[in-house]
């Protein structure tokens, strides 16, 4: 395989950044989706995303250049930035500051071509009340027509996955006519069957156990580690290294071939973001 992808992934520039890029390439990993790290505290003072995007896109752009590997990111205002925004300038601010970070994004995407989406967006992964879940969704809509606009993927960050939400995010898209399959479901178990994604695209959450699931199930989902570069918690949440050394072990062991690992890490993103691979 000369192509795999880590499809969600962050960088931090005070974690080990570089070295864990190193390691993947190490493992034969070659193309990385970099998403947004949240800087809510950034945010506040500038009253704007752009300086946030701008650390994510120059962290890329070393990336490339220091190890050759190819780095792309998505960028968006992360969900629960909206309850610091909220806590701190109120419900109305907070909302706006939420699509103003929409709207920074696509301009950064429209000028920049390793910019592939809007990402991560979406609702808290935890309980909240009804009034943060109507906003969210509402934050979340916005960010649904600008990057139908646009022809964006977007990468949501949401609750746990199951069917039920896969069919809640894929009715609200269509309800605008934005396409299921650009919605990019980051963190996801292995629902690779339509009738578990309802037409959405897994990115999925690359245990081992996870890999052997979706082989088995088809070839129409996105490998990531989610990997927070956080020195507070080494590895997590799981090492650059995983995804290729799962790919490689799945041509292996004979539970997928080259084939179906190049329609993952090749085809399927090339058609989702737009981009060239090779």
């Amino acid at each position: 395989m000369d192509i795999i992808l880590d499809n969600h992934m962050h960088l931090r520039r005070d974690g080990r950044f570089l070295d864990a890029v190193k390691e993947f390439k190490r493992y034969g990993g070659t193309h990385l989706i970099i998403a947004q790290y949240p800087m809510p505290s950034l945010v506040i003072r500038e009253k704007s995303y752009m300086k946030a995007y701008q650390e994510t896109l120059s962290i890329a752009r070393e990336v490339r250049e220091k190890t050759d590997v190819k780095a792309f990111v998505t960028i968006g205002p992360y969900p629960v930035d909206y309850l610091h925004f909220k806590d701190r300038f109120g419900r109305e601010e907070a909302k706006r500051l939420m699509r103003k970070g929409m709207e920074e994004a696509v301009k950064l995407c429209e000028e920049n071509d390793i910019c592939v989406g809007i990402g991560e967006i979406g609702r808290p992964h935890f309980d909240v009340s009804r009034e943060d879940i109507k906003d969210s969704n509402e934050i979340m809509l916005y960010g649904f027509e600008l990057a139908k606009e646009y022809n964006l993927p977007v990468v949501l960050h949401t609750e746990k996955t199951t069917p039920e939400l896969c069919k809640e995010l894929a009715t609200m898209a269509d309800r605008i006519g934005f396409p299921r399959e650009k919605i990019v479901k980051h963190f996801s178990p292995p629902l690779i069957h339509e009738h578990e994604n309802h037409g959405l695209t897994p990115s999925l959450l690359s245990t081992w156990r996870n890999v052997i699931e979706a082989v088995k199930k088809g070839n129409r989902f996105l490998m990531e580690t989610d990997y927070i570069d956080d020195p507070k918690r080494p590895g997590a949440v799981l090492s650059l290294r995983t995804v290729p050394r799962y790919t490689r072990r799945v041509i292996e062991e004979g539970l997928a071939d080259e084939e179906t690992m190049y329609r993952i890490h090749r085809d399927l993103p090339e058609k989702i973001y737009g981009i060239e691979m090779e």
